[in-house]
């Protein structure tokens, strides 16, 4: 599945394909209808590359997501980015549980949806599930290994600080003995003054 050229455009409905770059803008190619047109460079576009769904850890890039739902459809439709706000939380539930419902919107699922059903019917999803999966294992291990290391920096960095704090209360308990003494010769020098004063 290859989204580098395939872009969505503020303000226009449906998917795109980045055909050229002009002076003044893009030639793109409208996915659902096949025809080309020229859009202005100060439109606002976004590389389907780009764009992730916020996770509750982590944000998930719209690659995966796209790939978890061709999975469970084994390479079907999705449901219809119509259906209403609680159909397309339930199926996204099923398609990726570790979504923040408190940051993605119905809005955002309707696109995601038919996004996925655009290219879907195009044929540009053509996902070779084994070679994905192994993919995606490889950099979970990868994730796993980093957090792992990362654990044992900290417990490693705790340890001398914990043994560090007991050595400095013993170094002032003994600079505490130290002066005692010195405060009590003190005061028997004065008192021996005084005494041949006398």
């Amino acid at each position: 599945m290859d989204l580098s050229r395939v872009i969505a455009i503020s303000g226009k409905p449906g998917l795109y394909r980045l055909v050229s770059q002009t002076r003044n803008g893009f030639i793109v190619e409208d996915l659902d209808k096949g025809k080309k047109v020229s859009i202005a460079a100060n439109y606002n576009v976004s590389l389907l590359d780009n764009v992730a769904i916020y996770g509750v850890s982590q944000e998930y890039p719209l690659a995966e997501v796209f790939f978890r739902i061709y999975k469970k459809e084994n390479g079907g439709e999705a449901i219809d980015h119509k259906s209403s706000g609680a159909e397309l939380r339930a199926y996204m539930e099923q398609v990726l549980p570790e979504y923040d419902d408190s940051r993605v919107y119905d809005s955002d699922l309707k696109k995601l949806f038919q996004w996925y059903n655009i290219l879907q019917s195009k044929g540009l999803l053509n996902i070779d599930l084994a070679a994905v999966e192994a993919a995606m294992a490889a950099q979970q291990a990868e994730i796993e290994a980093a957090q792992a290391e990362v654990a044992t920096e900290e417990v490693v960095e705790e340890k001398p600080k914990k043994k560090a704090a007991p050595k400095k209360a013993k170094a002032k308990a003994e600079e505490g003995a130290e002066e005692k003494p010195a405060k009590k010769t003190a005061a028997k020098k004065t008192t021996k003054k005084k005494d041949e004063e006398k």
